[in-house]
């Protein structure tokens, strides 16, 4: 069955961890020199509905050094623009392709992208999500300070998909989170509710008090 990334809840705990401890090795064996190219003959499209300097460089730049190739599609290359249906252009993409990077604003539609899709498709940004984002951040924190499980984490900034991303995280790898969003900026109770890990306070000296990494967006 065709598995897709979507939310950091599409993988099990254990998965996501072996995720980040894999991501660490191939970092060491790229700065050692060692070529492994596992994606030779391998092709990504990138749709990009939403443009993004960092997530186009390290997409293509990924696939390029584990031996693949990527084509980058803006809106202006695809018929997404021009009314064809999402999921008429996830069936033809996939057809002529290995695997799917969609950035988009609208997490129904990477969800409408995935169900149509036969081939693995990586949310690279939604409204709801941004699971890519998070993985390095773990990678970069385990990489650093060691296992993040039972670690303290503070978020300071509105509740959008980098916060949803991070509660998320926060049920998946383990760790407490302490979240100050500003008023009305709250990311959706439901999610919230998701978890015992989360804990919202009124400002941000509340949330950073104690935190072993703090986050902030906008």
């Amino acid at each position: 069955m065709t598995r897709h990334f979507l939310t950091l809840l599409d993988f099990s705990p254990e998965e996501l961890s072996r995720l980040v401890d894999r991501a660490i090795e191939h970092k060491r064996m790229r700065e050692a020199g060692t070529i492994y190219e596992p994606l030779r003959g391998r092709t990504l499209a990138m749709v990009f509905d939403l443009s993004s300097t960092r997530t186009r460089v390290a997409f293509e730049a990924g696939m390029q050094q584990l031996g693949g190739h990527a084509i980058f599609l803006s809106p202006a290359d695809t018929q997404l623009g021009r009314g064809e249906p999402i999921e008429d252009t996830a069936r033809v993409l996939s057809e002529m392709v290995d695997l799917i990077m969609l950035r988009t604003r609208d997490h129904r539609d990477v969800e409408a992208f995935a169900r149509a899709a036969t081939v693995p498709v990586i949310n690279a940004m939604s409204a709801r999500s941004h699971p890519c984002q998070l993985l390095a951040d773990v990678q970069t924190f385990v990489e650093r300070r060691g296992a993040i499980q039972d670690a303290t984490v503070a978020f300071v900034g509105d509740g959008y998909n980098m916060c949803n991303s991070y509660i998320d995280a926060s049920r998946q790898f383990g760790f407490d989170l302490q979240i100050a969003c500003p008023k009305g900026f709250e990311p959706p109770a439901e999610l919230i509710a998701s978890t015992n890990r989360v804990t919202m306070v009124d400002t941000p000296q509340e949330a950073v008090r104690g935190a072993d990494l703090v986050v902030t967006d906008v």
